[in-house]
């Protein structure tokens, strides 16, 4: 006997009439925080953009994901796309959704980090919409709640400024704990996922 719902509806039945467009729907991303941890050096490679929005601004690996692809997969693809950087293990750090976080429309990210030894800097070059790769020297300064992030390449620096904050009630902490109050050179909220990708490696 098959189940009906309160419509009197079967399972098939439901699906045949399901109209998908009666629901706003978020396009999907994945963003990657690529370390490198030695002594006391912390890097991390960042991409310039190469296109709108933020153009020329420095933002973190990562694109949008297809339709036959899940989210992890997403990652490592972008990943080898925009810097070559191939086969690296990556951990999630939590889903990034906060309303107007990219200007074309609703987007969310999930966020991944992954710690790698420092020979493997000679594979990173820049490709696909990415017009430059680079790793930058971080420094990281605190001062209570508030954290300052120093990033260095070469002739560019900039820095970003963050306030720690309390976690939404049953959220993973990390995808909350942390407010860009002066993005620097950063594109988006990357501010935020470097600071919580820092925040799953013990780094902050």
């Amino acid at each position: 006997m098959e189940l009906r719902d309160k419509n009197g509806l079967t399972e098939q039945e439901f699906l045949a009439a399901y109209r998908p467009g009666k629901y706003e729907r978020p396009s999907l991303t994945a963003d990657i925080a690529v370390f490198i941890v030695e002594q006391e050096r912390l890097r991390l490679l960042l991409v310039k953009r190469g296109g709108h929005p933020y153009l020329g601004c420095w933002a973190l690996p990562g694109g949008f994901a297809k339709k036959d692809e899940s989210v992890d997969e997403t990652a490592a693809r972008e990943l080898e796309e925009e810097t070559g950087l191939a086969g690296l293990p990556l951990a999630q750090v939590g889903l990034f959704s906060k309303p107007g976080r990219d200007p074309r429309m609703w987007v969310a990210s999930e966020a991944f980090v992954s710690v790698i030894p420092p020979e493997r800097i000679q594979e990173t070059r820049a490709g696909d919409d990415a017009a430059d790769a680079r790793w930058f020297d971080v420094e990281r300064r605190q001062e209570n709640n508030r954290i300052t992030l120093l990033f260095s390449s070469g002739d560019v620096s900039f820095q970003a400024e963050l306030q720690r904050k309390a976690a939404l009630p049953g959220a993973y902490p990390s995808t909350a704990a942390y407010t860009v109050t002066a993005g620097g050179g950063l594109a988006f909220d990357h501010g935020e996922i470097i600071a919580a990708a820092m925040d799953k490696i013990g780094l902050l």
